[in-house]
């Protein structure tokens, strides 16, 4: 059980490996409705926009490790919903993807929250099979199922504690 807790937790940390990459869309929507919005005049904006510097590196964290990890793992940018920024063609100086898996240029993970309570995560294992991960949230606690198998259940604090171990 407490392997299978440290595993889902270590997938969950991993995505943060990822984040270089993305749309930066939580620093996008601060800047245009409070900096943009905020003033009409471009030296006001300046000097908003200095003001606001400390915000903009806690929502370029929060863009970093955790918005454009979802982007990349998913293929979608979660606040835009508009297609992954490393999805994006591109004339590249370095081309490999037809000398990798297909797996290896596409995201791997599928993210779909079929309602309120239940979140499902399509993925590819290893071996090449898809496999799907559900989550069911209940009132203290997420049931999780592999392939619809149950696997094991996490409290809310275990999973928020996880989340923020980092």
């Amino acid at each position: 059980m407490k392997l299978i807790k440290t595993t889902i937790a270590a997938a969950l940390m991993s995505t943060m490996l990822t984040g270089c990459i993305g749309q930066m869309a939580t620093t996008s929507m601060v800047m245009y409705e409070v900096n943009l919005k905020g003033v009409d005049n471009r030296y006001a904006r300046a000097g908003l926009y200095t003001l606001m510097s400390p915000v903009y590196a806690i929502t370029a964290a929060a863009d970093l490790f955790v918005i454009n990890s979802i982007e990349f793992w998913t293929g979608t940018n979660p606040l835009t919903k508009k297609k992954a920024v490393a999805d994006t063609p591109a004339e590249a100086y370095i081309k490999v993807n037809h000398k990798v898996d297909k797996k290896f240029s596409t995201a791997p993970v599928k993210l779909s929250m079929l309602d309120d309570n239940t979140t499902q995560m399509d993925f590819i294992d290893d071996a090449g099979n898809t496999r799907t991960l559900v989550g069911v949230s209940g009132n203290d606690s997420v049931d999780f199922y592999l392939d619809g198998e149950f696997i094991t259940t996490a409290s809310h604090a275990e999973l928020e504690k996880y989340a923020t171990a980092s």
